[in-house]
């Protein structure tokens, strides 16, 4: 496969590749179709502005986040769109076998020859009752642990080669490798590129170890960002997919017209967190109902620390932001992810980053 399938080119004046993460967010008032075709606003909507991947992350049993299927997503973009990179940001590995991540991946590359990448995750998505449902056990350490040889089993399926003597060597993923042509006329197979997800140094290191690209959820285990990058480009050794790492990093980010509604917006979110992280998810408040609560004094200090590592402000504001950040961590490509109750609000914030980067427009 081609390392600039992985690598993507900054375009105007930001410094790396700008993509997109989007946990397909509900708000209150507001549906789960709602959402999702507010999903296909934007990818149209940064397709056209020059930025380089639009990813999906899986979530489970969360009403405020309706991206619990990512490959049925993607597929509905992919019809949407015609270049922007699509992918899973990521697929949670131990919920699901193997042999069905390859076919699903298989028939979006089918769909959308060059143009899908497979992200993978070994945490659940989800809380630990949920995670037992999905993999019908209860034994929920066992997925984590057992993550490098799930991995290895999925690239097997991927690239259709398991070895003579193998249980599987008779079971192939179909649609599997497409036949993919180069300029000089040679037909080799071609599937999505792998990628590892983390926010920690398991996957950092694993990454690194078979050479592969890294993403790290930056958004919300910012303390460990620059340790995990650090490991990640420490254990790196060159493969068949990059000679070099290759590492992007989730960041929190939303532009407003104005500095006020940023600030509106960001502490509904952080509220929306603070439900789930206390065992009462639902949808995304509003702007109105998150200035009405009377936050307690721990749920105060949650906000600020959770609204710290968010960029939010104005478009030139969040580019600063954005800049610092890529200086100090070195990361090869920002992918951002605007969590917002109103669909408006997160559609106008990718255009307003866009514009503060002079990324062209293009049909």
């Amino acid at each position: 496969m081609a390392e600039d399938e992985i690598r993507g080119t900054a375009q105007g004046t930001a410094p790396v590749p700008l993509s997109v993460l989007d946990l397909v967010t509900v708000g209150a008032g507001r549906t789960a179709g709602d959402a999702l075709r507010t999903s296909v606003a934007i990818a149209r909507l940064t397709e056209s502005r020059g930025f380089h991947r639009y990813w999906i992350a899986e979530h489970h049993s969360m009403p405020g986040v309706a991206s619990s299927s990512p490959a049925v997503i993607l597929a509905h973009l992919a019809a949407h769109t015609t270049r922007i990179r699509l992918g899973s940001g990521g697929v949670m590995l131990p919920n699901h076998a193997p042999l069905v991540i390859a076919e699903q991946f298989g028939t979006l590359e089918a769909m959308a020859p060059g143009r899908i990448d497979l992200g993978l995750g070994r945490a659940p998505g989800t809380d630990g009752a949920t995670a037992a449902a999905l993999r019908r056990s209860d034994r929920l350490n066992e997925g984590a642990d057992d993550f490098p040889q799930q991995l290895a089993e999925l690239t097997r399926f991927l690239d259709d080669d398991f070895p003579d003597g193998h249980p599987y060597r008779r079971i192939h993923a179909v649609p599997g490798p497409v036949q993919a042509t180069s300029p000089g006329g040679v037909q080799s197979p071609h599937r999505p590129p792998l990628w590892l997800l983390g926010s920690s140094g398991f996957s950092a290191q694993l990454a690194g170890s078979l050479g592969l690209p890294f993403a790290f959820a930056h958004h919300f285990s910012a303390q460990n960002t620059v340790p995990a990058l650090d490991l990640y480009r420490e254990s790196f050794r060159p493969s068949a997919v990059l000679d070099e790492p290759y590492a992007l990093i989730g960041v929190s980010a939303l532009a407003t017209d104005d500095e006020r509604e940023a600030r509106r917006q960001v502490r509904a979110a952080a509220l929306s967190m603070i439900r789930l992280r206390t065992g009462r998810p639902g949808l995304v408040p509003t702007p109105e109902e998150a200035e009405a609560h009377e936050f307690s004094p721990m749920e105060e200090e949650f906000a600020n620390s959770w609204n710290a590592n968010v960029i939010h402000g104005t478009a030139d504001e969040v580019r600063s932001g954005l800049d610092d950040l890529h200086k100090r961590t070195g990361a090869d490509e920002l992918m951002l992810t605007g969590n917002a109750h109103s669909g408006d609000a997160r559609l106008r914030s990718y255009e307003l980053v866009a514009d503060a980067y002079g990324l062209p427009t293009t049909r």
